[in-house]
């Protein structure tokens, strides 16, 4: 199965979606948005993005466990990744989505 996003609804109607790799391991979550519109918006800018290594945030949870952030142009977070065992783990999942994103089918289950 080859990397996708997936689009979904959430339960008080607004838009999230989750950047799956090849293995249907969730690498990337977004943030919520309110409109589909802007959530397809979120995804290209993940396409965009992605492969640049310096937009990416290596960092460390309360408990030390690691995780990742993809941040815009501008700064704003476009997505956060799930806690690792960890930093080489993290840095896969940073591989992953650097080779993954620009090409990812999008699934969209909002239909």
């Amino acid at each position: 199965m080859a990397a996708r996003f997936e689009l979904k609804k959430t339960r008080n109607e607004k838009f999230v979606f989750n950047l799956l790799a090849a293995n249907g391991q969730v690498v990337l979550t977004s943030e919520t948005y309110e409109s589909k519109a802007s959530a397809l918006g979120g995804i290209e800018s993940v396409r965009k993005n992605g492969p640049d290594d310096t937009r990416y945030g290596r960092l460390s949870a309360k408990d030390g466990s690691p995780y990742f952030t993809l941040k815009a142009l501008n700064g704003q977070v476009i997505g956060q990744s799930q806690m690792y065992s960890g930093a080489k783990a993290r840095d896969g999942g940073i591989e992953s989505v650097q080779a993954n994103a620009a090409s990812a089918a999008l699934d969209d289950q909002t239909l």
